[in-house]
């Protein structure tokens, strides 16, 4: 009985340690997903040959995932799963 109990003990570590592993896999991946996605904004804002200086419809939709605004300020969420927050 005490050889069964063993087993067990072991197995169920095993299994938790696969699951351990695959969640920090996945983590991995979602991080490498998002410093892609910084890289790739960098680039594109690096190839810009001038300042802005009015409204850039394309600009925006490239870079920004959503903004909420509330009483007191702006929340600015970009693709890359950054977040601004402007005081209004």
């Amino acid at each position: 009985a005490k050889s069964k109990n063993d087993y067990e003990d072991v197995a169920d570590k095993i299994y938790r340690l696969r699951e351990l592993k695959q969640n920090a896999l996945v983590e991995n991946a979602e991080r490498e997903r998002k410093r892609q996605r910084i890289a790739e904004m960098t680039d594109f804002l690096n190839e810009q040959s001038c300042e802005l200086e009015e409204y850039d419809e394309q600009l925006v939709r490239r870079l920004i995932e959503k903004v909420t605004v509330y009483e007191e300020k702006v929340n600015i969420e970009f693709k890359s799963g950054v977040e601004v927050d402007v005081e209004i």
